[in-house]
């Protein structure tokens, strides 16, 4: 699995001009789901995620996890973190999960998410929508996170 994971004041996604879903401060995840993924890589990549040091203290270094400051999370579905451009201008998808089985893992992320720091705490989009998210960067902070190299 593969996420793109910033560092946000708010972010929000919008699906036919509604509001899918919304957090304040916290993270804007874009979570990508390889073919060859399974839950252990999704319990490893949350881990991860959630014990990421990020934020700042008291004293403005960056020192405090999600945990630490009551932060939320927005998890956007996004295959194409498996874009492969090494051949020709246009990107191939092969190494994406296929839709079924991706969909399955991306919400089983999610709702360890959610047992994890709380149901209000882990909003989503719309897994295989045509979604529009805003997000305001704080940093901005940006961080690649792949299971293949955690």
């Amino acid at each position: 699995m593969r996420a793109v994971v910033q560092r946000v004041a708010h972010a929000r996604v919008t699906i036919g001009g509604e509001v899918s879903g919304a957090i304040g401060p916290g993270y804007c995840v874009f979570l990508g789901v390889g073919q060859q993924d399974t839950r252990a890589e999704a319990d490893r990549l949350l881990a991860k995620m959630l014990k990421l040091r990020i934020f700042a203290d008291g004293e403005g270094k960056t020192n405090l996890s999600i945990r630490d400051v009551d932060g939320a999370l927005l998890v956007v579905s996004q295959f194409t973190l498996y874009a492969d451009c090494r051949k020709g201008n246009r990107p191939s998808f092969t190494d994406a999960g296929a839709p079924e089985a991706a969909e399955e893992l991306y919400r089983y992320f999610v709702n360890r998410a959610r047992e994890e720091l709380g149901t209000s705490r882990v909003a989503t989009g719309e897994f295989g929508a045509d979604m529009r998210v805003e997000l305001a960067n704080d940093g901005p902070f940006t961080v690649w996170l792949d299971t293949a190299s955690l």
